[in-house]
């Protein structure tokens, strides 16, 4: 039994002293470029999702009408749209450089199918491991949830909204003139 026990031990040990190497020695990928360890996207998944769907908001306390989607567009474009793209837009420079890829949230059907109380938790909570940031502080609790209902109702928006969602003309960039007339 004690050899049983020792050979435990030692099988235990080496585990730990494998991982300890693979990670030392710049052998494991942590590069954006790279592929992802083995078992990477399915344990993050299992844990992000078992942790949303504990401590995620069952009920929705404002409404999701268009003064919420207005504002949640103001808040989206100026806040999300670097990583998460706009309606009719290819995906910035930025995103195309994170691991994991931030989903394009106006490019199919983003989150959509998601309950509202799930991208309220990820606005408010952020993602480990990602580029994903916390937004508690600095949107309030209406404010994050002017962006998930807008989110979750992407699909249905008004024109009005998506107008809202066009990012404003840099400064200094040519703004389209009115043709000029011919002649003198």
């Amino acid at each position: 039994m004690r050899t049983f026990l020792a050979g435990i031990a030692f099988g235990v040990a080496l585990v730990g002293l494998g991982a300890y190497l693979y990670f030392s020695t710049g052998v494991a990928p942590v590069a954006t470029s790279d592929h992802p360890m083995p078992l990477e996207k399915r344990l993050a998944n299992k844990a992000l999702h078992a942790r949303i769907e504990r401590d995620m908001p069952k009920t929705v306390p404002i409404a999701a009408n268009e003064q919420t989607f207005m504002a949640g567009a103001q808040l989206y474009r100026d806040n999300c749209a670097v990583c998460h793209g706009l309606p009719g837009m290819d995906q910035s420079a930025i995103a195309k450089g994170m691991f994991p890829k931030p989903p394009q949230l106006f490019h199919g059907k983003g989150v959509t199918d998601d309950e509202p109380g799930e991208t309220y938790w990820k606005v408010e909570n952020g993602i480990r491991l990602t580029g994903m940031p916390a937004f508690k502080p600095p949107f309030s609790d209406a404010q994050a949830w002017q962006v998930s209902l807008l989110l979750a109702n992407a699909d249905k928006i008004s024109d009005a909204v998506k107008q809202e969602l066009k990012p404003p003309p840099l400064p200094g960039a040519l703004q389209p003139t009115a043709p000029q007339p011919k002649g003198h």
